[in-house]
Parts: structure tokens; sequence; C-alpha cells
């Protein structure tokens, strides 16, 4: 049985915090009228792999070997910076990306599947380089 302490907590609270504040980001940019609950999928992912990371460490990150510690870091520097940077040139209208198209909020409509495909290529470079160290 697994039994969850304060020490899985307060490892993964800065996870909580960081997913939280990427997640409240996108509502802000998108409001409600988008797709935002789509486009907090990749910082969901994030948090449930931080969680099994941890579970599988006993509370500790690499408790059991480097593999999903840097699968999940893997994960989240593609995914959550993908979504952040096109929602950041969305709301600062870079290079035209909203004022030239014609409909500018059906960016966001298929996102998450290029965020959550961009993580898993990063978790399967972080997994293979934890089963190498």
């Amino acid at each position: 049985m697994v039994r969850i302490t304060t020490l899985h907590f307060v490892r993964l609270l800065p996870v909580l915090l960081l997913a939280m504040a990427a997640a409240a980001y996108v509502f802000y940019i998108e409001g409600e009228h988008a797709y935002a609950h789509r486009n907090v999928a990749p910082m969901l992912v994030v948090v449930l792999l931080a969680i099994i990371s941890l579970l599988r460490g006993s509370g500790h990150w690499a408790g059991s070997g480097w593999s999903w510690p840097l699968a999940t870091f893997g994960f989240a520097i593609p995914a959550i910076g993908l979504s952040i940077y096109l929602h950041y040139g969305y709301a600062t209208d870079l290079h035209g990306m909203y004022s030239n198209a014609v409909y500018p909020k059906e960016l966001f409509r298929y996102l998450p599947m290029y965020t959550l495909f961009a993580g898993g290529i990063g978790f399967a470079i972080g997994w293979i380089v934890g089963r190498e160290i």
C-alpha cells in the first residue's frame, strides 16, 4: 500500500505551483470561450508524472533511478514551454499571430495534441538518458 506523506507533498509543491501558474496564464490569455480547458492538459500530465515519479521513489525524486524524474522533466519542458510560448505570441501579437489570422482562436484548437506529442518525445528522450545514468 502506498502512503502519501508530507514529504511527497513538499516535494510536489513546486511542480503544482508551476502547473497552476501556467494554467492560470492559459485561462487569462484564452478566456473561457476558446479551448482553455483542453490546453491545460499538458500541465495536468506533468503533475501526474511528478506524482508517479515521487511515489515510485518513495518520496524522493531519484529514489527509484533517474528514468522517471528525467522523463518527467523531458515532458514538461517541450509541453509546457510550447504552450506558454504560443499563448505569449498570441497575447503580444507576435509576427501577426492575432491580427493577420482569419480565426485567431483556432490556433488553440489542436494545440493540446501538439504539446502532448512534443512532451511525449521529450519524455522518451529523458527516459533513455535516465536509463544510461
